[in-house]
């Protein structure tokens, strides 16, 4: 129950941030609805393609659809005051990448996927969906900046697919979950990053 329910505030908080950013760039309303359904959903989306997971999640529940255009009506209305509360919004951010990366890598195991490809669902679920709105907006993608953002993703898929087997779905989940949201907020706070890779021609 609890995990649906944060389910449910990362899939809000991603639409509303992908229609947000698509307002930066002066698009209608069917634009801010497109981005805030691929910052929520794309990441899923690509998943289950990748997984030969099937009906894809909005499929099967239509219902998803309906609380992403609802949230970016919202935040059209409200993008004022959404985007002075930054702060919130990481933080709301960091907790829906814990959850859908953690979700990712249950689906991959579920169908019987070892490792790696458990970490790689995780990093595509979670982190798809924020690449798809930079593409979108024309910004180079957060993930191949110096933020600690798929890392974290891959590192809930891997700790769930360590825990799964000892502890359970349910222990295995919430502890997956909660590294990840406390290990990004840490990046975020203190601003850790990985190092960045600088090339310049000399002529």
């Amino acid at each position: 129950m609890v995990i649906t329910f944060l389910f449910y505030v990362g899939i809000i908080a991603e639409a509303m941030s992908g229609a947000v950013a698509a307002g930066r760039y002066r698009v209608d309303l069917f634009g801010a609805f497109f981005i805030a359904f691929a910052t929520a959903l794309g990441g899923g989306s690509i998943r289950d393609i990748m997984l030969d997971h099937h009906p894809l999640l909005w499929i099967e529940n239509p219902h998803y659809v309906y609380v992403v255009a609802i949230s970016a009506f919202v935040a059209t209305r409200l993008a004022f005051y959404i985007d002075k509360l930054e702060r919130f919004f990481l933080t709301l951010d960091a907790l829906g990448l814990a959850v859908f990366s953690t979700l990712g890598a249950k689906i991959a195991i579920s169908m019987g996927y070892g490792f790696t490809i458990s970490m790689i669902s995780a990093m595509v679920t979670g982190a798809f969906g924020g690449i798809l709105r930079d593409l979108f907006c024309n910004t180079l993608p957060l993930i191949l900046r110096k933020e600690l953002y798929a890392v974290i993703a891959m590192l809930c898929g891997g700790l769930y697919w360590f825990l799964y087997p000892f502890l359970g779905e349910d222990w295995a989940t919430s502890l997956a979950i909660l590294c990840g949201f406390i290990l990004r907020i840490l990046a975020i706070k203190y601003k850790i990053s990985l190092p960045i890779f600088v090339f310049e021609k000399h002529h």
